[in-house]
Protein backbone atom coordinates (compact mmCIF):
# COMPACT_ATOMS: atom_id res chain seq x y z
CA UNK A 1 0.00 0.00 0.00
CA UNK A 2 2.39 2.47 0.95
CA UNK A 3 4.59 1.63 -2.26
CA UNK A 4 1.80 2.37 -4.22
CA UNK A 5 1.24 5.53 -2.51
CA UNK A 6 4.71 6.90 -3.37
CA UNK A 7 5.12 5.79 -6.55
CA UNK A 8 1.64 8.09 -7.53
CA UNK A 9 2.92 11.30 -5.63
CA UNK A 10 6.11 10.80 -7.86
CA UNK A 11 4.48 10.16 -11.39
CA UNK A 12 3.34 14.04 -11.58
CA UNK A 13 6.50 15.21 -10.96
CA UNK A 14 8.27 12.70 -13.52
CA UNK A 15 5.31 13.93 -16.50
CA UNK A 16 6.33 17.32 -15.38
CA UNK A 17 9.97 16.63 -15.70
CA UNK A 18 9.29 14.78 -19.41
CA UNK A 19 7.07 17.91 -20.43
CA UNK A 20 9.54 20.17 -19.54
CA UNK A 21 12.41 18.46 -21.62
CA UNK A 22 9.95 17.93 -24.87
CA UNK A 23 9.32 21.68 -24.51
CA UNK A 24 12.94 22.55 -24.23
CA UNK A 25 14.27 20.38 -27.12
CA UNK A 26 11.45 22.08 -29.33
CA UNK A 27 12.39 25.57 -28.27
CA UNK A 28 16.41 24.86 -28.68
CA UNK A 29 15.33 23.02 -32.02
CA UNK A 30 13.84 26.19 -33.33
CA UNK A 31 16.64 28.33 -31.51
CA UNK A 32 19.33 26.19 -33.61
CA UNK A 33 17.50 26.78 -36.80
CA UNK A 34 17.26 30.48 -36.34
CA UNK A 35 20.56 30.84 -35.21
CA UNK A 36 22.11 28.17 -36.73
CA UNK A 37 21.24 29.60 -40.00
CA UNK A 38 24.10 32.40 -39.95
CA UNK A 39 26.44 29.87 -37.81
CA UNK A 40 25.64 27.41 -40.79
CA UNK A 41 27.68 28.60 -43.82
CA UNK A 42 31.21 28.62 -41.80
CA UNK A 43 30.19 25.40 -40.83
CA UNK A 44 29.59 24.03 -44.73
CA UNK A 45 32.68 25.22 -45.39
CA UNK A 46 34.52 23.64 -42.70
CA UNK A 47 32.81 20.80 -43.21
CA UNK A 48 33.10 20.55 -47.45
CA UNK A 49 37.05 21.20 -46.33
CA UNK A 50 37.00 18.23 -44.01
CA UNK A 51 35.00 16.05 -47.02
CA UNK A 52 37.92 16.84 -49.43
CA UNK A 53 40.96 16.13 -46.40
CA UNK A 54 38.97 12.86 -45.75
CA UNK A 55 38.30 11.46 -49.23
CA UNK A 56 42.17 12.04 -50.18
CA UNK A 57 43.06 10.13 -46.85
CA UNK A 58 40.67 7.62 -46.18
CA UNK A 59 38.57 4.54 -47.92
CA UNK A 60 35.51 5.70 -46.64
CA UNK A 61 32.46 8.03 -47.45
CA UNK A 62 34.35 11.21 -46.51
CA UNK A 63 30.19 12.77 -47.18
CA UNK A 64 28.73 10.16 -44.41
CA UNK A 65 31.28 10.72 -41.74
CA UNK A 66 31.25 14.74 -41.79
CA UNK A 67 27.30 15.21 -42.23
CA UNK A 68 27.01 12.24 -39.80
CA UNK A 69 29.00 14.10 -36.96
CA UNK A 70 27.57 17.74 -37.61
CA UNK A 71 24.35 16.42 -37.25
CA UNK A 72 25.17 14.26 -34.16
CA UNK A 73 27.17 17.07 -32.43
CA UNK A 74 24.02 19.10 -33.17
CA UNK A 75 21.45 16.39 -31.80
CA UNK A 76 23.20 16.22 -29.03
CA UNK A 77 23.78 20.03 -27.79
CA UNK A 78 20.36 20.44 -28.37
CA UNK A 79 19.47 17.06 -25.92
CA UNK A 80 21.89 17.81 -23.48
CA UNK A 81 20.81 21.58 -23.09
CA UNK A 82 17.32 20.20 -22.21
CA UNK A 83 18.38 17.72 -20.02
CA UNK A 84 20.85 20.48 -17.76
CA UNK A 85 17.87 22.96 -18.03
CA UNK A 86 15.39 20.37 -16.99
CA UNK A 87 17.56 18.99 -14.37
CA UNK A 88 18.34 22.71 -12.87
CA UNK A 89 14.22 23.06 -12.52
CA UNK A 90 14.08 26.06 -14.92
CA UNK A 91 10.76 25.53 -16.13
CA UNK A 92 9.87 26.97 -20.04
CA UNK A 93 7.05 28.77 -18.50
CA UNK A 94 9.39 30.93 -16.57
CA UNK A 95 11.02 32.47 -18.77
CA UNK A 96 10.22 35.80 -19.93
CA UNK A 97 11.44 35.58 -23.45
CA UNK A 98 9.63 32.68 -24.27
CA UNK A 99 6.42 34.18 -23.95
CA UNK A 100 5.50 33.45 -27.97
CA UNK A 101 5.64 29.80 -26.68
CA UNK A 102 3.37 29.56 -24.22
CA UNK A 103 0.88 32.21 -26.09
CA UNK A 104 0.94 35.30 -23.98
CA UNK A 105 -1.67 37.45 -25.58
CA UNK A 106 0.05 40.84 -24.15
CA UNK A 107 2.89 41.10 -26.26
CA UNK A 108 5.57 43.01 -23.96
CA UNK A 109 6.64 44.61 -27.11
CA UNK A 110 4.32 46.72 -29.78
CA UNK A 111 5.62 47.08 -33.20
CA UNK A 112 5.97 50.58 -34.76
CA UNK A 113 5.74 50.75 -38.39
CA UNK A 114 7.59 53.37 -40.27
CA UNK A 115 4.31 54.14 -42.33
CA UNK A 116 1.94 54.50 -39.33
CA UNK A 117 2.03 58.78 -38.52
CA UNK A 118 0.90 58.55 -42.11
CA UNK A 119 -2.29 56.15 -42.26
CA UNK A 120 -2.73 55.57 -38.48
CA UNK A 121 -5.33 58.40 -38.58
CA UNK A 122 -6.52 57.99 -41.85
CA UNK A 123 -10.36 57.51 -41.74
CA UNK A 124 -11.95 55.06 -43.92
CA UNK A 125 -14.96 56.67 -45.91
CA UNK A 126 -18.28 55.03 -45.49
CA UNK A 127 -19.56 53.36 -48.42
Amino acid sequence: MTFTRSKAIEKPYVLTAVQSFLVWVFTLTICLIVVGLPVGFPLAIVGSLSVAALEMVSPISGVLLVAGTILSANLLIVLLGAAFLTLKGIHPHEVTWLGWLHGDAEPIYSSTFAACPLTCEVDQPEQ
